[in-house]
């Protein structure tokens, strides 16, 4: 493959917001400050994925409230909250509600079908059968008509509370979340959707191979199907996400560990797996300049101006600083991406990190 200049514009971090089981409150208050120090960076955007039954954020809107009150600039995003699990109503209400307190920086990220777990959890999560239920892409289009904000009930219905009488809606009504709602598409079907929808798209380091074996060629054809899709005046925003970890700032002993980290990983790169044929982008580990390189010999960030760095479940929160700083620091600047802002980190890199009394390394998934 021939290579290529990238232009992005939008860098973002995604992190899955672990911690130990005998101490999430230190896990997730590490998260935070992550998110913190990203802003401090000057980078675009934090995302936290969601995930149930496991050492990580149950609820995006619940954690992503927190961090607005944590961060003023940076867009704050979900990446991705499974609908099957989610009332479409009260969904829309915990997503406005957390998007009016952060001062209208949230990207909603989605997928559909069957949630993970839900032969554990869908008769907890529905109380009672839930087999039936909608779980597809029907689900999030009524979470879309939520956000709307429609009045509901006849023309002349009004609801009374202390002190107001008022036509009903949800509450509270943010009018521009509804143009940064995302979906995480791996297959032809869902990226389809989701431009016909008027949805942004997300596509990271997993796709289905329906068509090929080469995962570059195969989520090429994703966006490019996407862009055929999308509604005429409707956001369009394309984000792809990679594994980037450089190791150019970190000391001998975590670069070791980072590069048996990718080596345990690269087997699943090698051919599709399972039924699905299932296809994984290889995590990008070295030195700033041999990340350039691969960056520059894969088509893909051609064809957008944002990028996804997808932090992996392993590490600790001196690890994420360490990667986010090189990353920006390092690599950003090749791809054309300047900082949103323009203070420097102090001391001209990472500050010193903070040790935890018997720090615990983070859940791996």
């Amino acid at each position: 493959m021939s290579a290529v200049t990238p232009s992005i514009t939008n860098l973002s971090l995604l992190t899955p917001g672990n911690y130990p089981d005998n101490d999430p409150a230190t896990g997730l208050e590490d998260t935070l400050r992550l998110f913190e120090f990203a802003e401090r960076l000057g980078v675009d955007g934090a995302w936290i994925r969601q995930r149930h039954l496991e050492h990580g954020v149950g609820s995006a809107a619940v954690f992503l409230a927190a961090a607005g009150q944590r961060t003023s600039r940076i867009e704050l995003g979900t990446a991705v909250i499974p609908i099957g699990y989610e009332s479409p109503f009260r969904l829309a209400e915990d997503l406005s509600m957390a998007d009016v307190l952060s001062g209208g920086r949230l990207q909603p990220g989605f997928s559909a079908g069957t949630p993970p777990h839900a032969d554990l959890i869908g008769d907890l999560v529905f109380d009672g059968e839930w087999r039936s239920y909608d779980l597809s892409y029907g689900r999030i289009a009524r979470l879309i008509d939520n956000l709307r904000g429609d009045y509901l009930g006849e023309p002349d219905a009004v609801i009374h509370s202390p002190g107001n009488t008022q036509r009903p809606r949800l509450q509270p009504h943010s009018p521009g979340l509804i143009d940064r709602l995302w979906y995480g598409g791996g297959s032809a079907r869902s990226v389809r959707w989701a431009g016909e929808n008027g949805l942004n798209i997300l596509t990271g380091n997993i796709v289905f191979g329906e068509h090929s074996d080469d995962f570059s060629t195969t989520q090429l054809a994703l966006i490019e199907e996407y862009r055929r899709r999308i509604v005429p005046g409707r956001p369009a925003r394309i984000a792809v996400g990679r594994v980037i970890v450089p190791v150019d700032s970190a000391d001998r002993a975590t670069r070791e560990r980072y590069r048996r980290y990718a080596a345990g990983r690269q087997q699943r790169t090698l051919a599709p797996q399972g039924e699905r044929r299932v296809l994984f982008a290889p995590d990008l580990v070295g030195t700033a300049e041999q990340i350039i390189e691969r960056l520059y010999a894969e088509p893909v960030l051609a064809h957008t101006t944002e990028l996804r760095l997808e932090l992996p479940y392993e590490f600790h929160r001196g690890d994420y600083e360490q990667i986010l700083h090189d990353t920006v620091e390092l690599i950003a600047p090749a791809l054309g991406r300047r900082p949103a802002v323009n203070d420097p980190p102090t001391n001209g890199g990472i500050p010193a990190r903070e040790k935890t009394p018997g720090e615990i390394p983070l859940h791996t998934q």
